[in-house]
């Protein structure tokens, strides 16, 4: 008997003929008489694919590291051999001169190491805010008590700063052991904490928002624009990482910046397909102010966009018992001043 399979001759048939019937892979070799079995190929789409393994990152310093560092070596060494040489002339010259020579050198050796380690404490404040958030994130998956304790008082710690906080403080330190539950405990520190601090949010984020409006509608040009949206934002930035807890300097301002920004890429970006924003400049309103006046109003929501995105990234607790705040809430003041803008504005004779 031979165990070679049968071949069925081809024919024609119809999808919908009645004898058409659908049979798995594995169904019989032979089939009755008079129907036509069909059994589906499989699909290569669903197939798991096959992941080659990943190589682990090679370790070690790199060209560039070593490049920047012996460029930064250099640059060092012939700002001391300068300095160095200047006092030394200084000196050459006249006792006295050479004296106050070095006073200024040892001055500004001495506010470089402050600034350094107010830059150092301002990165570690940052970097702490933002484990702090990460978790939190994981207390509300895993509703650790324990960790969330710990959550607590580095929170507190944080907010120790803050005066305004000090009946928040009082109120969570009473109630820590009437509550079981980690993730409670979490949501009652941030109703208690990030409450008054949300609002102050809100209302930097609404001014700044406003602020950019008007002055873009009325400046002359658009370099006074970008310069003053690019101002408006990083002190909006600034404002709300001190807010928070986070005191950011130079460097520090940099790196926030950067998680603003990739949190906004992240979530949609500043684009103008933003539904709120078609909804607002595509139903009428642009009709009704001037273009100017429409073009502050796009401005100011990209702005409060920024700064909704910058309180995600400050902000020490994750959004879960309170609301996120969203644009259409600032935008809603944001256009009733515009349209008063409109209505008190005199009007021009041709």
């Amino acid at each position: 008997m031979s165990d070679r399979p049968h071949h069925r001759k081809p024919a024609a048939f119809k999808l919908d003929d009645p004898r058409v019937v659908l049979v798995d892979e594995d169904g019989g070799s032979h089939p009755a008489r008079g129907r036509i079995e069909i059994a589906p190929e499989p699909d290569t789409a669903l197939l798991p694919a096959t992941i080659p393994p990943v190589a682990p990152p090679r370790r070690g310093l790199s060209w560039g590291t070593l490049f920047w560092t012996g460029l930064g070596g250099l640059v060092l060494l012939g700002l001391g051999l300068g300095v160095y040489n200047l006092v030394a002339d200084l000196f050459a010259r006249s006792q006295s001169l050479g004296v106050v020579g070095l006073g200024f050198a040892v001055l500004a050796v001495l506010a470089l190491i402050v600034i350094i380690a107010r830059e150092a404490l301002a990165l570690a404040r940052l970097e702490t805010i933002e484990k702090l958030h990460e978790r939190a994130s994981a207390v509300l998956a895993s509703d650790d008590r324990k960790d969330s304790d710990a959550v607590v008082r580095d929170l507190l710690k944080i907010a120790h700063d803050n005066p305004h906080l000090a009946r928040a403080r009082a109120v969570i330190t009473s109630h820590a052991g009437d509550i079981i539950d980690g993730a409670d405990m979490l949501r009652l520190a941030e109703r208690e904490l990030m409450t008054p601090l949300d609002q102050e949010a809100r209302r930097l984020i609404s001014s700044a928002a406003q602020r950019v409006s008007i002055v873009t509608a009325v400046s002359p040009g658009a370099v006074i624009d970008v310069l003053f949206v690019f101002a408006a934002a990083l002190r909006l930035v600034r404002q709300l990482a001190r807010l928070y807890g986070g005191r950011p300097g130079t460097l520090g301002m940099v790196r926030l910046m950067r998680h603003v920004i990739a949190h906004l890429a992240v979530t949609g970006g500043m684009a103008a397909s933003d539904s709120l924003i078609q909804q607002v400049l595509g139903h009428g309103l642009a009709a009704k102010l001037s273009a100017r006046l429409g073009e502050g109003i796009l401005n100011g929501l990209l702005t409060a966009r920024l700064g909704l995105a910058a309180v995600d990234v400050t902000r020490p607790l994750p959004f879960t018992a309170l609301p996120r705040p969203v644009l259409s809430d600032l935008a809603r003041d944001l256009l009733r001043r515009a349209e008063r803008d409109e209505q008190t504005e005199p009007p021009t004779s041709n």
